[in-house]
């Protein structure tokens, strides 16, 4: 598969260009193992001309600091921006992420994505992408008020679902398994032509599994999942409501402190330690809702 970097809106320009391709000719001249995800991985299997100012790299975590230092010792900028997923490499005004895992800690990069990865050339760059099960299993969690990769997800499944490794991405969303059944869902409804791309027995399972759920006591009835799926959108659930945070244990990955990282860097007003903005927000939403 060949990506090449004017094949896309997303192609980086002059600096830009020069800049990315150094890094990947740099990690490749090392030996360094990495993917290409975000609008490259997804221009490669969809054809889609994303536009993007940031070319995203993913490594696992127990590799990011000697990565961070042989971009620096090749004269880059780099940072950790986040302890729990996300570094940065930056030359001026350019970025590049570096994640190991994603911003709600639920999927860390292990060696079954450099397994499944799919041969690629950037820019005349010997590369590898992200699978496109990782890129389902990260994207389908992304639902920001700002952001939201559910368009991503279906057109993922129309460019090749039939071909999926159906059994690990079911593997991959394990008991988050509803996300991944809401995402069918509404890919029937976008796409009513193409439902044949998701095998009927998938389907058939997780409604299945849906089916029984309901009615079933909850281990946890004030649990909030919603922190999940949008760091933001959800703080009022945990800071006014009662709600347990299920990014943290038992059911969650993230530490107190990195999820207190996370949420200082979320917008305001709904930052849940800055809780009487987050509080004002609420009040201001449910007067005008």
């Amino acid at each position: 598969m060949i990506v090449q970097a004017a094949h896309a809106d997303a192609t980086p320009a002059g600096d830009r260009r020069a800049f990315y391709r150094g890094v990947l000719e740099c990690l490749n001249a090392a030996g360094l193992d990495y993917l290409v995800g975000g609008a490259f991985a997804m221009a490669g299997v969809t054809g889609i001309a994303a536009r993007t100012k940031d070319l995203d790299l993913f490594v696992r975590k127990g590799d990011v600091t000697k990565t961070l230092d042989l971009l620096r010792q090749a004269g880059f900028a780099a940072e950790l921006a986040f302890p729990h997923w996300l570094a940065k490499v930056r030359c001026g005004t350019e970025v590049i992420d570096i994640i190991f895992n994603s911003g709600n800690g639920e999927s860390p990069v292990d060696d079954s994505w450099f397994l499944h990865a799919l041969p690629a050339e950037i820019d005349g760059v010997t590369v590898k992408l992200c699978a496109v099960e990782e890129m389902i299993w990260t994207k389908a969690f992304v639902m920001e008020r700002e952001r939201y990769d559910g368009a991503d997800v279906a057109h993922l499944l129309r460019s090749g679902g039939e071909r999926l490794d159906w059994p690990r991405l079911l593997h991959r969303f394990g008991n988050h398994w509803p996300v991944l059944l809401s995402h069918l869902v509404l890919f029937s409804y976008i796409y009513p032509g193409e439902a044949h791309r998701v095998p009927s027995a998938v389907l058939a399972e997780l409604i299945a599994c849906f089916t029984q759920t309901i009615g079933e006591p909850a281990a946890n009835s004030k649990l909030c999942r919603g922190g999940l799926l949008s760091r933001a959108q959800y703080a009022v659930d945990v800071l006014d409501w009662g709600y347990a945070d299920a990014r943290l244990p038992p059911e969650g990955h993230m530490s107190a402190e990195e999820l207190r990282v996370w949420n200082d860097a979320a917008p305001e007003p709904q930052r849940l330690n800055g809780g009487a903005a987050a509080r004002a927000g609420a009040t201001d939403r449910r007067k005008h809702g």
